[in-house]
């Protein structure tokens, strides 16, 4: 059994990771109203307070505390920089001086999107964004701290949880609009939190174990890939409404403020290797969400 501590614990993965906890684990999944990465003390109190508390368990740290508003960080980058920067290098030092285990999360955004395939874990990166380069920052620390520790990346994530993902606003906007332009030269690999949470879990149980891979960086996301627009049409699928309402636009006819990689694929290769299982298709997943009530039109 574990004793695990999930930062960000009121968002849609940290929900899923500790709903999904093993029978008998002790968890602790504190919003950051309860424990703010940027703030030392906090940090120390908290895995403090799981090791006091751990008995026979193991204790070990997913760290799923992140500032996610990839538009909102291009003018709001000091405190982007704090939650992603920072909070994972105070999280990163206070494990490794009490010899606790660290999942760190990242993202597909760390990667400059050029690379036609999907990519590897040993890629170069080059965010194009602010929000890419708080995580690049968070990546980085979390790997120089000492801490025994693992960065995993993943993409285009949604689930039950949480107030707004891309699947919850296109069943919003399908009840609201005719049709809908939705860009069509951007991939990826949507994850659903479910799966993401139990391979995160998969992988904790290895650490613990003594297992864990020597691969310090992974990728951790469904399997396959498509486009936001091949997305929307899918999910129209699954709501029984006509994909053909959906219409494919180009990033230049959507302009956001944060540039988005058009390539954010993510090979599965080092997860395997590791001897982790990979995560079912994405299409499959999708399918799977909605039947556990995913979502209420």
């Amino acid at each position: 059994m574990i004793a695990l501590l999930v930062p960000g614990g009121n968002g849609q993965l940290g929900q899923e990771i500790a709903a999904k906890a093993p029978t008998g684990s002790l968890v602790h999944s504190p919003g950051s109203k309860e424990l703010d990465v940027t703030q030392a003390g906090s940090v120390v109190q908290a895995v403090d307070a799981l090791v006091a508390e751990a008995g026979d368990r193991a204790p070990i740290v997913i760290n799923a505390a992140a500032y996610t508003a990839v538009d909102a960080a291009e003018d709001d980058r000091n405190t982007a920089f704090s939650v992603n920067g920072d909070g994972p290098r105070l999280l990163a030092a206070v494990c490794a001086s009490r010899s606790v285990p660290l999942i760190h999360v990242s993202t597909d955004y760390v990667f400059s999107g050029d690379k036609p395939e999907p990519y590897e874990v040993d890629d170069e990166v080059g965010p194009q964004s602010i929000y890419g380069l708080t995580k690049l920052a968070g990546e980085s620390s979390v790997l120089r701290s000492g801490a025994d520790a693992w960065v995993v990346r993943t993409a285009w994530v949604y689930g039950a949880f949480g107030s707004s993902n891309f699947v919850r606003s296109i069943v919003r906007l399908e009840g609201e609009r005719e049709t809908l332009s939705v860009v069509d030269d951007q991939r990826g690999s949507p994850t659903w939190t479910a799966d993401l949470a139990s391979g995160l879990l998969e992988l904790a149980s290895k650490v613990v174990s003594g297992d864990g891979p020597a691969a310090r960086v992974l990728h951790c996301a469904g399997g396959g890939e498509t486009t936001w627009y091949g997305f929307a049409r899918a999910i129209f699928e699954e709501l029984g409404a006509d994909p053909d309402r959906v219409k494919p636009c180009t990033s230049a006819e959507f302009p956001r403020p944060a540039k988005r990689p058009a390539n954010s694929v993510l090979s599965q290769a080092s997860w395997v290797d590791a001897g982790l299982t990979p995560l079912r298709s994405w299409r499959e997943a999708l399918t799977e969400a909605f039947k556990t009530n995913l979502v209420t039109r």
